[in-house]
C-alpha cells in the first residue's frame, strides 16, 4: 500500500466518525476489536512519559444508569454503547511521588543515577516551567490533557476499522466521582475523572455532513 491510499484512508476514517448520540444495542463490538481500541490508548504519548492515566471500561448496566442519571450529555449514548469507557487522570503524578519512582525504576528499567537526574529535572519542569505545584488542580488539570491524546488516538483507531464513538464531557463530575466511589471503581486519593467516551456501531446515519472552519481559519504559517 503507497502513502497516498494509506492518507486517503486516514482521511476517510476521520470523514466517518461523528460524534454519535444513539448506537444500536442488538450490535456489540468484538473483544478482538476493542483490544485493538483499548492499545491504542494503552500506547499513547504522554507528557514526560509519565502515563498518568487509567481506563474504566463500564460494562454494568447499573453502574451506567446511575451514570446517566448525573450525565446530561449522555443520555442516548450511556444505555446503548457496546462500550464505554472512563478516562482517569492521576493526580499524583510529581516526579518524586511513589507512582513516578516506581515507573522509572520498574517499568523504564532506568539506573539509580539516571532516576536521580531526572527526577530533578522533570520537577524543575512541573515546578517552574509549567508551574503544576501551584495548586493539586494544576497537576490533575496536566494530567487530563494526557487522557486527551490517548482518547483522540482511540477514537481514531475505532473509525479506521469502522467502530463508532462518541467523546462526552456533558456530565457532572462530582456526582460521576460519588458513583465510582461508591461502586468502589476510584480511589480519590489518586485518581480523578477526566473525561468518557461511548463506543459501538450507529443506530442511524447522521442527519448532516461533517462540516469544519476552512483550513485558512485554522492554520497559520510563519516562514
Amino acid at each position: 500500500m503507497n502513502n497516498s491510499v494509506k492518507k486517503q484512508e486516514i482521511i476517510d476514517a476521520y470523514m466517518f466518525r461523528h460524534a454519535t448520540k444513539v448506537f444500536d444495542p442488538t450490535k456489540k463490538i468484538s473483544e478482538d476489536d476493542f483490544e485493538f481500541i483499548l492499545e491504542t490508548g494503552r500506547l499513547s504519548p504522554s507528557s514526560l512519559g509519565f502515563e498518568p492515566l487509567k481506563f474504566l471500561v463500564i460494562q454494568n448496566m447499573e453502574i451506567r444508569e446511575k451514570l446517566k442519571e448525573v450525565s446530561f450529555g449522555g443520555q442516548g449514548q450511556l444505555p446503548t454503547a457496546s462500550h464505554l469507557v472512563i478516562f482517569l487522570a492521576r493526580k499524583d503524578a510529581k516526579a518524586n511521588s511513589d507512582y513516578v519512582q516506581n515507573l522509572f525504576k520498574n517499568v523504564k528499567m532506568l539506573p539509580e543515577n539516571i532516576v536521580a537526574d531526572m527526577t530533578k529535572a522533570y520537577e524543575n519542569f512541573q515546578q517552574f516551567d509549567f508551574k503544576l505545584y501551584e495548586s493539586e488542580r494544576a497537576l490533575f488539570d496536566w494530567a487530563s490533557k494526557q487522557t486527551y491524546i490517548a482518547l483522540g488516538n482511540m477514537l481514531t483507531a475505532a473509525a479506521l476499522i469502522g467502530i463508532d464513538s462518541c467523546p462526552m464531557e456533558g456530565f457532572n463530575m462530582d456526582k460521576v466521582t460519588e458513583v465510582l466511589e461508591h461502586e468502589g471503581l476510584l480511589d480519590s486519593g489518586k485518581f480523578g475523572v477526566s473525561v468518557m467516551a461511548a463506543f459501538g456501531y450507529r443506530s442511524k446515519e447522521p442527519a448532516h455532513e461533517k462540516s469544519r472552519q476552512s483550513r485558512e481559519k485554522v492554520v497559520q504559517w510563519i516562514n
